[in-house]
């Protein structure tokens, strides 16, 4: 709430996946997003997927006023010193514009690539750290005691800003809290939206034990949305999604629709095996409700719940719907204003 006592809107944003198309198709879709009034853009930031940084450089040549951001950007494969350079030149481009989702999709991801994720709260503590200290023009010769640097780890440029937004993201209760702790935000996952206030319980236990306000903090909520027909393309797109990620999601979001982390044990072995079409057609009608599904004012309707929980920005990401670029406008022209009580 404000100071007011009423219930603050929500700022409203979308998740870009390069499944929606090519890296220009993604590029026009931010574009068509800002046109509809849509607030911010992320666009996830994986191995082997095309490269998040460069379509959000691509983006901020071709906006003038929406957030851009990478989210899942990891402290694995890039390290501080790339991420600190990338804010900044894309703070740079955007004039002023610029986000960054630190975090992991999962941590299979970068297991693939033989890192063991075991000390992720501790490398994203110290990557937050030095990239902060990086932007505001320091040498960074000791972060944390994370990476071995020498004296010339600066950057050899000025950023935009010397603070651009810096958001936790990742799942389970030790980094939501580390998020508390450190981040100007936290991008907890709202798969369901109803699991989120269980969730901002964490993020402000950690804002609270690191002696901060947590009011002050940025609660994005990334939830997975659906416009269309049940048996059209983004439910199919939808089904893909939910049998690859939803392993990995935690088990009192789960919960909170009846489901457990058993219940995907045989989807996660059909996609391990690579047959994902027949991990995606064992998603159950239950678990498709982790996601946005249905029309536009339904999914607005499930999203106004999130402000009680303390979320003050929406991220609508996965399928979208059976026309992505019509699904934006809906998102932009019924949901955004619903969410800030229009």
């Amino acid at each position: 709430m404000d100071e007011g006592g009423t219930v603050a809107a929500m700022r409203v944003g979308i998740r870009l996946i390069q499944y929606l198309g090519s890296p220009s198709d993604v590029v026009d879709l931010a574009v068509h997003a800002e046109n509809c009034g849509i607030d911010e853009v992320w666009v996830p930031h994986a191995p082997f997927m095309s490269s998040a940084w460069a379509v959000t450089s691509a983006i901020a040549a071709r906006t003038e006023r929406i957030t851009i951001g990478s989210i899942g950007t990891n402290p694995y494969t890039t390290d501080p010193s790339e991420i600190a350079a990338y804010l900044a030149t894309l703070d740079l481009l955007s004039h002023g514009r610029a986000a960054l989702g630190l975090g992991l999709h999962t941590e299979e991801m970068v297991r693939w690539l033989g890192y063991d994720p075991d000390d992720l709260p501790e490398r994203l503590r110290s990557s937050v750290a030095a990239v902060r200290a990086l932007l505001r023009g320091e040498t960074v010769t000791e972060p944390n005691g994370r990476y071995t640097w020498g004296d010339e780890c600066r950057l050899r440029f000025e950023p935009f800003r010397p603070d651009p937004p810096i958001y936790v993201a990742g799942f389970g209760a030790e980094l939501l809290r580390l998020g508390g702790a450190v981040g100007d935000g936290v991008m907890p996952m709202a798969t369901p939206p109803e699991s989120v206030g269980k969730l901002t319980i964490d993020i402000h236990e950690g804002a609270t034990a690191a002696g901060r306000d947590g009011a002050d903090l940025e609660v994005v909520a990334c939830a997975w949305l659906s416009i269309g027909s049940p048996d059209g393309p983004a439910t199919h797109r939808l089904r893909q999604m939910v049998a690859t990620f939803g392993p990995y999601l935690e088990e009192r979001a789960l919960a909170t629709l009846g489901l457990a982390p058993a219940d995907f044990s045989e989807i996660r072995r059909l996609v391990d095996a690579g047959r994902l079409d027949d991990a995606a057609a064992s998603v159950t009608r239950d678990m498709l409700r982790l996601a946005l599904v249905g029309t536009a004012e339904e999914a607005g309707e499930r999203i106004l719940a999130l402000r009680d929980a303390g979320v003050t920005n929406v991220s609508l990401g996965g399928a979208l719907g059976d026309d992505p670029h019509e699904a934006i406008h809906l998102v932009g022209k019924v949901i955004a204003p619903m969410c800030r009580g229009a």
